[in-house]
């Protein structure tokens, strides 16, 4: 019997700045990009041992950053967690869990699951679904989910933005079988670059994960910076502080403006604007980037600025 073709799902991401640059000018250097939801204010990364370019990871580096993740989001012993290069990495293998079914991914949201789940033969419904896909909190709408009854066999609770609320998370969830709680290191710690992130679920279902991503599959360099971030409680703190405060600030200036707050989060605000492709070119013009959606003429998502960045921003609009 003829295998049945996977589905391709459009992947519609922020970022991009190079077709920006390409057509609206200028070096990539003279753009704000706001179209992501990472930390402007990244993590200051520790000095990098020598031995972590120059070895492969040994055990020593890679229990260390998996013991400094479970004291921060307070992993229940009985879950397991595995180090990966970026949480995009561990959405691509999730979905080889199962037998291809039928996944039910509310929308809108971040459009990387469904694409994952498509490439590996899987329909997308509500109704029989299989598997369940909930971004927790939502991208690009910002809403919580209240806690529900983990009903499909296969439930993904995608948490790259949650460590702005940490008393929100779901981890406690993962020591039910069938789920998968995944964390993005990137966004909150503002290191998108380095490529780490992190699932978190029952041990068969991680070692199912760590055999589909193989050895070594993060860097001696990303699991030191990791190390060394995830435990430090205090900058973890302060950044939700200035996260909150600079959100209110990006709110009022929308507001005047003329946008409307539609939701968000502390990374990221969404705005309900008469037409979102003449605001992004608007602020193309004075090389700003920001976040459209194919699926709505009037959201526009923007990350929040660094701090010398702002006096621009307010100018642009």
């Amino acid at each position: 019997m003829p295998r049945a073709e996977a589905v391709r799902v459009p992947r519609d991401h922020g970022g991009g700045l190079d077709a920006a640059v390409a057509d609206y000018g200028g070096g990539r250097e003279d753009w704000i990009d706001l179209s992501t939801g990472i930390n402007p204010v990244p993590y200051p990364a520790p000095t990098i041992p020598q031995e972590a370019w120059t070895a492969l990871p040994d055990r020593a580096a890679q229990d260390a950053v998996l013991e400094a993740a479970r004291r921060h989001w307070h992993v229940p012993d009985d879950a397991a967690i595995l180090a990966a290069p970026g949480a995009s990495s561990l959405i691509a293998k999730i979905p080889a869990l199962a037998p291809a079914g039928r996944v039910d991914i509310p929308a809108p949201t971040y459009n990387e699951h469904a694409a994952a789940f498509a490439a590996h033969g899987w329909e997308m419904g509500e109704e029989g679904a299989t598997a369940r896909v909930i971004v927790h909190p939502n991208n690009p709408t910002g809403h919580w989910y209240a806690e529900e009854t983990f009903g499909a066999p296969l439930t993904v609770v995608d948490e790259s933005f949650a460590d702005v609320w940490p008393d929100r998370t779901w981890v406690h969830e993962a020591t039910r079988p069938g789920v998968v709680v995944l964390k993005s290191f990137g966004k909150f710690w503002g290191l998108a670059g380095m490529r780490l992130g992190f699932a978190i679920a029952t041990p068969d279902v991680i070692a199912q994960l760590a055999t589909a991503l193989g050895p070594w599959a993060v860097s001696g360099p990303a699991l030191t910076i990791g190390a060394a971030a995830l435990d430090d409680h205090d900058w973890a703190v302060d950044t939700r502080v200035r996260l909150n405060e600079d959100a209110a600030r990006l709110d009022a200036l929308m507001i005047r403006a003329g946008a409307r707050v539609e939701g968000g989060t502390s990374l990221f605000r969404l705005y309900e604007v008469d037409d979102a492709k003449t605001w992004q070119e608007r602020l193309a013009r004075h090389h700003i980037w920001s976040r459209v959606f194919p699926y709505s003429k009037t959201w526009l998502r923007l990350g929040l600025p660094a701090p010398g960045q702002w006096s621009r921003l307010e100018a642009a609009l």
